[in-house]
């Protein structure tokens, strides 16, 4: 399990109609702060302000389609020729990191085909190097981003 520091990390944040939003600086607007945007959005600022990954190079909440089913994907992070780099899947705090968070990052890796998979709920990070066919090796750190 890798252990990722938020305490330096501070979100924007507004009251709009009573509910709580946060601003999303890779879309550009705000969001409802749930739970799960929560981890959402301080992995993306580790992401960016921490590990200096490139905010233009991070699509958040796209859809895709996985199989005939249309899905949502949490985070992509691409290399600099444009190819999914990173997946990222975030979970709410509460949400413990199982098999079947696995199983849902999986699902949308047969689409995207990403390097590195992250599952996160904000305590439990883990990482994968999924580079070689049929090998997948879990990181103790998050990759440096490679230019």
């Amino acid at each position: 399990m890798i252990m990722l520091d938020f305490s330096n990390i501070t979100l924007r944040l507004r009251k709009a109609e009573e509910k709580t939003q946060v601003f999303d600086p890779i879309r550009k607007k705000w969001i409802i702060l749930t739970p799960e945007e929560h981890v959402r959005q301080y992995l993306l600022q580790y992401l960016v302000v921490t590990l200096n990954y490139p905010a233009g190079l991070i699509s958040v909440e796209k859809k895709i389609m996985v199989g005939s089913m249309a899905k949502r994907f949490d985070v992509v992070v691409y290399n600099r020729d444009h190819q999914p780099w990173l997946l990222a899947e975030c979970k709410a705090p509460e949400v413990p990191i199982t098999e079947a968070a696995l199983h849902q990052l999986l699902q949308y890796q047969r689409t995207i085909q990403c390097h590195y998979w992250l599952l996160t709920n904000g305590h439990q990070t883990y990482c994968a190097d999924a580079c070689k066919p049929n090998e997948v090796n879990w990181l103790e750190q998050l990759p440096a981003y490679e230019p």
